[in-house]
């Protein structure tokens, strides 16, 4: 391996870090393109990102639980489901073939923007009606509470037992497939199906990842995938980047931070395309 190399892995492990705690997801979005970049095989590239994910998230999930933000009991509910359907993701991807796996990783690219989006639009109103609840709590105190004044989790959508194990269980089955830590379908789904806030929800997504990168890496591990010296080095990079996001990147404005991943994410869907198309055309 030489320095520059080296060099990549650390700062790729860095801003995956910093995305874990930000927004709640693993950082297999940007390992997976940038280890095939670097020539790994994609079935490698997968396994190896799992590893990384594993130190991030737990890395990011330990700030969260010393600052009193985590909830085990919540990372518990969503995270068993997604050690079982963890290992047939794990399973599909020596299955697939590559031009396959590098064409359904641009797809999740592609919905991860939609969802996102998505995700903005709901946590909007929710935003404007605690800003309307706050300036006015002073007055209305004494008055009896209304539905728009209770929790977030009141306004679940669907049975609450079922929807833990729906959103676990696909998180789950991407860590597997796709060496993500399943973020990006826990944090909307979160929001759709419990009604947490955007802030619970990017927390909880991170403690689960924990469970689901952990068993996929597993998985993968019993195959021979995972290359476990790269996967150190971006998962090193990856602590430090998770340290720094759940301490201060939540201070700026999720507008701006919102427009730049997905226009990352944009860019990274059409590089993976590209490397489909290449592994397809060279049979």
């Amino acid at each position: 391996m030489t320095v520059s190399e080296l060099l990549i892995l650390g700062v790729a492990g860095l801003f995956a870090g910093i995305l874990a705690g930000f927004l709640g997801i693993g950082g297999g979005t940007v390992l997976v393109p940038l280890l095939v970049a670097l020539k790994y095989a994609p079935v490698q590239a997968v396994a190896t990102s799992g590893l990384s994910i594993v130190i991030t998230a737990l890395s990011g999930s330990i700030q969260n639980w010393r600052m009193g933000y985590l909830s085990l009991n919540q990372v518990a509910g969503i995270g068993f489901p997604a050690v079982i359907t963890a290992q047939i993701g794990a399973y599909l991807t020596g299955i697939f073939p590559p031009y396959l796996l590098l064409v359904s990783f641009g797809l999740l690219l592609w919905l991860n923007i939609y969802l996102i989006e998505v995700r903005k639009r709901l946590t909007a109103p929710k935003a404007e009606e605690e800003d309307s609840q706050e300036s006015s709590s002073i007055t209305n105190s004494e008055l009896p509470i209304t539905n728009s004044q209770l929790p977030n989790n009141s306004n679940i959508l669907f049975n609450p037992t079922f929807a833990k194990i729906a959103t676990g269980s696909a998180a789950g089955l991407l860590a597997g497939l796709f060496g993500v830590g399943g973020g990006v379908i826990m944090v909307p789904l979160q929001i759709l199906l419990l009604g947490e806030s955007i802030k619970k929800a990017i927390q909880t997504s991170l403690g689960v990842i924990v469970i689901t990168a952990i068993s996929a890496t597993a998985g993968h591990a019993a195959r021979g995938n995972v290359l476990w010296v790269v996967g150190l080095i971006l998962g090193g990079g990856g602590l430090l980047g998770a340290q720094i996001s759940t301490r201060f990147l939540p201070k700026l404005p999720d507008r701006t931070i919102s427009l730049a991943f997905r226009s990352l994410l944009a860019i990274l869907s059409i590089y993976v395309f590209w490397q489909a198309w290449q592994k397809f055309s060279n049979g």
